[in-house]
């Protein structure tokens, strides 16, 4: 792993008269007031934060003192761009929930912060100084060389000290000066770059999320998880198809010849038989359709998520808003666990939430589909107590996604999820 573009520069000609030079030096330059604002704030957080323990004030000083990298490592991944066109992708995962504490244990549990903390210590006692000690030695010298006839003018006495090592007594040997700074100054930009590139190649291996040489083999466990989605979602269609075709349709005929034997008028008790197992083939057509549409709703599939949460708002026990903005249809495996998230998020709030209304509201921005369930319920809901919530957050994973969940005591209540979205090539 390397810096590629910078490292590419230093092996042409005209790596000289091109800008990497000048970005290698900004780039080690910038090291120098970053490091000294990062040496600070990690010697001000340990001396407060180990001097206030004892009143307990000190704790959140201790912990912001571990929670220090992240900021910096952020600033490092852009301030790389300035050697590396290709970005580090940020190692931190989103928290399963909202709130400060959520994030404080998801941050605390990731192996990436403790790394950046490391990454923090390492630039603030060691790195900033190498690498200013460079530039400055690079630009002291080349710089005092230039400037000598400029100071030999400055001074009035027709003599100047040349870095403190030698004194020029005289215009042409100032000139000279002059002249081999000038060429200095190409030959030092050679050791600069290199200097740069291998600070990159630092930045980039401790920042970077860790790889464990199994990309190939992580790439196809995630294509083999889409198509365990896919054929799932295929299964599910199928028992919904056997169910709709088959036994729906006996059920059907099962009670429609029940009626035609109750029109007889059968003596009792043979009547009030036919009647009560008339009754009961109809709520068992009832709880089969309702099966089925729990299986797959044909509103689904026919018009799309939209329509579909349309559907169970209006049979919804308490009221429901529904606001969406989509570009268009979605691909299958999307749209149906969206939708069961959804349902289920529904379902709690009729079963728990004591809300008078809810409002359900959806956009898609930046390839990235965004749905929210919000009640005005008493709050408390929980993603591992019971809910099947737990189980929505595992189905969304699969697909890329997950769900925050907002519930403090008293509401609202606010289900969250996010899907990487794309368009539905075709729908049939």
């Amino acid at each position: 792993m390397h810096s590629s573009s910078l490292w590419q520069a230093l092996q042409q000609r005209r790596y000289v008269l091109s800008g990497w030079p000048w970005r290698s030096a900004l780039y080690l330059l910038t090291s120098v007031p970053l490091g000294i604002a990062t040496l600070a704030t990690l010697l001000l957080l340990a001396l407060a934060g180990s001097v206030l323990t004892v009143v307990l004030v000190g704790v959140p000083l201790l912990l912001t003192l571990v929670l220090t990298g992240i900021p910096l490592a952020a600033l490092e991944r852009r301030r790389l761009r300035l050697l590396d066109r290709d970005p580090i992708p940020g190692p931190h995962r989103e928290p399963r929930s909202t709130g400060l504490y959520s994030w404080l244990r998801t941050r605390l549990q990731e192996r990436s912060t403790w790394r950046e903390l490391g990454y923090a210590l390492l630039f603030a006692c060691l790195l900033w100084p190498l690498e200013g000690l460079a530039v400055g030695t690079v630009l002291t010298v080349c710089g005092g060389l230039i400037a000598t006839p400029a100071m030999m003018a400055a001074g009035g006495d027709e003599e100047a000290r040349v870095l403190k090592l030698w004194i020029a007594d005289s215009y042409p040997e100032a000139f000279a000066a002059l002249l081999a700074g000038v060429l200095l100054l190409p030959l030092l930009a050679y050791p600069l770059g290199v200097l740069a590139a291998g600070r990159a190649v630092l930045t980039r291996q401790l920042l970077s999320i860790p790889e464990s040489g199994l990309d190939s083999r992580i790439q196809e466990l995630g294509r083999s998880r889409m198509r365990l989605v896919d054929a799932f979602e295929a299964e599910r269609r199928r028992i919904e198809r056997d169910l709709h075709d088959g036994a729906q349709q006996r059920l059907v005929a099962l009670s429609m010849t029940l009626g035609l034997a109750r029109l007889e008028n059968p003596a009792e008790p043979l009547g009030s038989l036919l009647a009560k197992a008339h009754e009961e083939a109809g709520v068992a057509l009832v709880e089969i359709r309702e099966l089925i549409r729990g299986i797959h709703p044909q509103v689904l599939t026919d018009r799309g998520l939209e329509a579909a949460v349309e559907d169970i708002a209006d049979r919804s026990a308490v009221p429901v808003e529904v606001s969406f903005d989509l570009p268009g249809r979605m691909l299958e495996a999307i749209e149906t666990a969206v939708y069961f998230a959804i349902c289920e998020a529904l379902a709690n709030v009729a079963k728990h939430s004591r809300a008078t209304r809810a409002e359900v509201t959806g956009r898609a921005e930046r390839g990235r589909l965004t749905v929210e369930v919000e009640d005005n319920g008493i709050g408390g809901a929980d993603t591992v107590d019971g809910t099947g919530l737990q189980g929505v957050a595992d189905r969304l994973s699969v697909l890329g996604g997950h769900l925050l969940v907002s519930s403090p005591p008293g509401g609202p209540t606010v289900f969250r999820l996010q899907v990487p979205c794309s368009p539905a090539r075709s729908r049939t």
